[in-house]
């Protein structure tokens, strides 16, 4: 019976690894949305076509926040001013990318109410993505458990490893709400 019930533990361990993966991803994606202060983070998500390849706008120049309301990116080549700043408007961020001949400033714009409510609908789906990661991972320990019938394992033990698993689904897809919550509220503060 203990080895059955290892394979469930197995399982559960695997789950558990697998929503906190999700969860770190989820948080990395809420913190891509801005909430009025320039971050160097805000442009993680450009990619510059740097000789045929589109590479992460962080590898082609430094990124950095001289204050709340400014983003300079000031490329390791003169030559990719263009591509850089080309990058930033077709990313469609809101942002409007100023080329002084050797670096970008981007005055970051305070949020008006209404791209406030936008930044929430984001926000709202880049949180149901990550409760949806996390059904994922259930069903697939799910079917796992059930094909450890095979193994040996009781259909009770089956039972109670499908029920450890929901709550282990319930407890991330309330970390991911606490994350939301806490993005939103940060978004709507003025």
């Amino acid at each position: 019976m203990s080895e059955t019930s290892d394979l469930i533990k197995k399982q559960l361990n695997d789950a558990k690894a697998a929503m906190e993966k999700a969860i770190v991803h989820a948080d990395n994606e809420l913190s891509k949305i801005r909430a009025g202060k320039a971050s160097p983070g805000m442009l993680d998500s450009i990619y510059v076509d740097y000789y045929g390849n589109p590479t992460p706008l962080n590898q082609v120049g430094n990124v950095n926040t001289p204050d709340a309301r400014t983003i300079v990116v000031q490329p390791w080549e003169k030559s990719l001013l263009g591509p850089i700043e080309k990058a930033i408007k077709e990313a469609n961020l809101g942002f409007n990318p100023q080329n002084d001949g050797s670096i970008i400033r981007i005055n970051v714009p305070p949020l008006t109410e209404e791209r406030r409510r936008d930044l929430v609908k984001k926000l709202k789906a880049e949180a149901e993505n990550g409760k949806i990661a996390i059904r994922n991972i259930r069903k697939d320990t799910n079917e796992k458990i059930k094909k450890l019938k095979s193994d040996g394992v009781s259909e009770d033990e089956i039972k109670a490893g499908e029920a450890d698993v929901q709550k282990l689904v319930d407890t991330y897809i309330v970390k991911v709400d606490q994350l939301s919550e806490a993005k939103e509220k940060d978004i709507m503060t003025v």
